[in-house]
């Protein structure tokens, strides 16, 4: 879901930093994947892309499948990656990722990189 806007370097990556199951690290995986390059018109892109059911949020049921938007082949997050990934960008508390909290999300993230 993703290609066309992540170059295949960075579809690459994303799957060479997260293919064995809980291997996902949110230190740094916006990083590897150039997503703290992105502006913030481009990250609104990426958003709607895994807000699949578009009511402007990503929920668990979507954080669960977010490598699956990079390609295919690669894995759902497990339960325990999936909870923290929600938890780390959840910042109102509310159960699901906002724009701007996934905005947000990629600043602290890639920042660490």
């Amino acid at each position: 879901a993703f290609k066309g806007i992540l170059s295949n370097a960075d579809i690459k990556a994303a799957e060479a930093a997260c293919f064995k199951e809980g291997s996902f690290d949110e230190d740094g995986f916006y990083a590897k994947v150039g997503l703290d390059a992105f502006s913030a018109d481009e990250l609104k892109k990426l958003f709607k892309i895994a807000d699949e059911d578009k009511e402007g949020f990503i929920e668990e049921d979507e954080l669960k499948l977010f490598l699956i938007a990079f390609a295919a082949d690669l894995r759902a997050l497990t339960d325990a990656e999936t909870k923290a990934f929600l938890k780390a960008g959840d910042s109102d508390g509310d159960g699901k990722i906002g724009v701007d909290e996934f905005g947000a999300l990629v600043d602290k993230w890639g920042a660490k990189g």
